[in-house]
């Protein structure tokens, strides 16, 4: 069986284009030993040669999604809508029992996209108020200057910018593994004593 069957079967990839890209750059990547996970995006990363801002993205988190897996934070919901948080598809969400709701968005690239994830990460916390929310990136530069954005209180939606290369993503996978996951139940929309009709 092929890598990318073995993937999609764990919903960890999805596409024809990225599935020939793993099958292609990471035919061993469920079984590399790495010693930290920065280090390992690290490594996959360089293999791979970005082509365009959306195979890029589906690519990284892929790989985002793979390290999740390997280091037991599951059940992880990917493209995930929330009750009661209206319009948006949350790249990664998992469910802790310590916080609810945690969200992890995946840009290669910040650019003006911060403020995406900031709006999202604000209407998240409007609905579940002890969640968390982190945008994970490749981009050092553009990850320190919205971190000094967050530090000043002009972004109010996320915990923190983590680059995906770096030892501060290896903190945010430590600090994640302590938590327990669980499939939350499905909640009704309208619960009631009494119905008049």
């Amino acid at each position: 069986m092929t890598i990318s069957k073995k993937l999609s079967k764990l919903q960890l990839i999805s596409g024809t284009k990225v599935c020939e890209i793993f099958d292609a750059l990471y035919p061993d990547i469920l079984d590399i030993e790495y010693s930290s996970e920065s280090e390992f995006m690290a490594a996959l990363w360089s293999r791979y040669t970005p082509e365009s801002s959306v195979l890029n993205g589906s690519v990284f988190e892929g790989l985002l999604a793979i390290i999740f897996y390997r280091s037991g934070i599951i059940p992880l919901y990917v493209q995930a809508k929330l009750s009661f948080v209206p319009n948006v598809d949350f790249d990664f969400v998992a469910y802790s029992k310590e916080f609810g709701p945690i969200v992890l968005s995946a840009k290669t690239s910040l650019r003006e996209r911060y403020k995406q994830a900031d709006l999202e990460g604000m209407m998240l916390r409007q609905v579940h108020r002890k969640s968390k929310s982190y945008l994970i990136t490749l981009n050092e530069i553009e990850a320190k200057t919205v971190n000094q954005k967050i530090k000043e209180g002009l972004v109010l939606g996320l915990d923190d910018i983590v680059v995906a290369t770096d030892q501060k993503f290896d903190a945010l996978i430590a600090e994640l593994k302590e938590l327990s996951y669980y499939a939350p139940n499905k909640i009704d929309v309208l619960v009631s004593s009494r119905l008049i009709k």
